[in-house]
């Protein structure tokens, strides 16, 4: 992997205009008494040259214009770099209520395998998936951040592949999985690296821009690894569990946002995918992984409805199963194993006609019902699930697991760093519940 060399073209360019500068001159400050006989002089050579004419030195120009955009490409001109692109397959493989993305590529003879993401811990079919493709080395993984469902099968992978570098957001957490995840990265000769904010790579003919985390305070899902993957005139962006606060940083931020296709943060969760940062991204087609009628009621239907009202494309993972992505470049086609509509949730309806007050009464105790059924319990989830609510990183879960048992959630102010107004962001998650 290698940097782009636009540091050294930097640095060409002010070495060359100190030369320019210097000829001829002393340390001290000469009178501005030569620059129209100097004109005079370059209008007179170009009028006397007695071999060149005007179409032949706009010719130099464009060949020399060509030589840059081929020097800045790698020794390719940027329509031979697209025309000379071989196919992209991106796998947003079906792992239930967690995420992995599977990317195979190829260069002439060097073929490339990258895994964003590794699923779940409680299951092997990142695995399985990576073993149907025939795959036996993965250049790059990318753990966008510990939780278990992110990070989930990272050991086995780096005892079964040949792993050639690693990414973290360099956040970390006290579930085992994660400990057992870092041991494998360490007992194995991968590379390791914490990227962070404007970094730029490229793997073969993939161009990798960081889009975050700036830095690191704990905070587990707002500090995903985020990174825009361009392939070609393609660009593909991934979140992971970034939030709202994240994706407004990376909107104020002076990158380039725009993406052809989105991966929706936090598996389509509210907590993330704002109006602002869609309207930033402004992608043809969106995808989210899920699992099929998963606790947290992923995707959002608020989520779902923004991504429709805007002309987007939506796939999900619980619907279509997993979706394949295949593009040169320059156009794509998208293939899922099932068919299917993706839909708001309905949010009920009463057939009977009622007062209003009696209306109100019976949808506040189906929303506190369907709460209860679909949350996170603050008194019995597990470590892992505790971090899905707001605020909750891996320091604050293990504060919550040994607090417990809550009364309420507004009882969660127990937790060091939890005040006020993070309780009502809790609140207006609507993740967390106290049974």
């Amino acid at each position: 992997m290698n940097r782009h060399p636009r540091h050294i073209f930097i640095a060409f360019f002010v070495t060359l205009l100190l030369v320019i500068s210097g000829c001829g001159t002393s340390n001290v400050d000469q009178p501005d008494t030569g620059d129209e006989n100097a004109e005079e002089t370059t209008e007179e050579t170009a009028d006397t040259a007695p071999d060149e004419s005007k179409e032949e030195i706009e010719d130099e120009q464009t060949e020399d214009e060509e030589s840059e955009d081929t020097a800045e490409n790698g020794g390719e001109s940027k329509t031979d770099k697209n025309d000379n692109l071989q196919d992209l397959t991106v796998h947003y493989i079906d792992v239930g209520q967690a995420d992995a993305t599977l990317f195979e590529y190829a260069d002439r003879d060097e073929s490339y395998t990258l895994l964003f993401d590794t699923g779940d811990w409680t299951r092997n079919d990142v695995v399985s998936y990576l073993d149907s493709e025939g795959i036996s080395s993965i250049d790059l993984v990318v753990i966008s951040h510990p939780h278990s469902d992110h990070i989930g099968q990272l050991a086995e992978i780096m005892r079964r592949y040949d792993v050639g570098e690693v990414w973290m957001s360099g956040n970390e957490a006290t579930s085992n999985t994660f400990q057992e995840a870092i041991q494998a990265v360490l007992d194995n000769d991968a590379d390791y690296e914490e990227p962070r904010m404007g970094d730029e790579y490229s793997i073969g003919p993939m161009d990798i821009t960081v889009l975050y985390p700036d830095h690191i305070s704990g905070d587990l899902n707002e500090e995903s690894v985020s990174l825009l993957m361009s392939y070609g005139d393609i660009d593909l962006m991934f979140t992971g569990d970034a939030e709202k606060g994240a994706e407004s940083a990376m909107v104020r931020s002076d990158m380039t946002l725009d993406a052809d296709i989105l991966q929706l943060g936090h598996h389509g969760s509210r907590t993330s995918s704002t109006l602002e940062f869609i309207q930033a991204v402004n992608p043809e087609v969106a995808i989210y992984s899920a699992g099929v009628d998963n606790q947290y009621d992923h995707p959002s239907a608020e989520v779902v409805e923004r991504i429709q009202d805007a002309g987007i494309d939506l796939y999900g993972t619980d619907v279509h199963g997993t979706v394949i992505l295949t593009t040169d470049g320059s156009t794509y086609d998208i293939q899922t194993k099932e068919d299917g509509t993706i839909s708001p949730k309905s949010t009920g309806s009463t057939s009977k006609k009622t007062s209003d007050s009696n209306k109100k009464k019976e949808e506040n105790k189906s929303k506190e019902e369907n709460n209860t059924s679909n949350c996170v319990d603050i008194n019995s989830a597990s470590i892992e699930q505790v971090q899905e609510i707001i605020h909750i990183g891996s320091a604050r879960a293990q504060d919550l697991i040994d607090l417990r048992p809550f009364d309420s959630v507004d009882d969660l102010s127990r937790i060091s760093g939890i005040g006020p107004a993070r309780i009502a962001d809790i609140k207006e998650q609507d993740t967390a519940c106290a049974k």
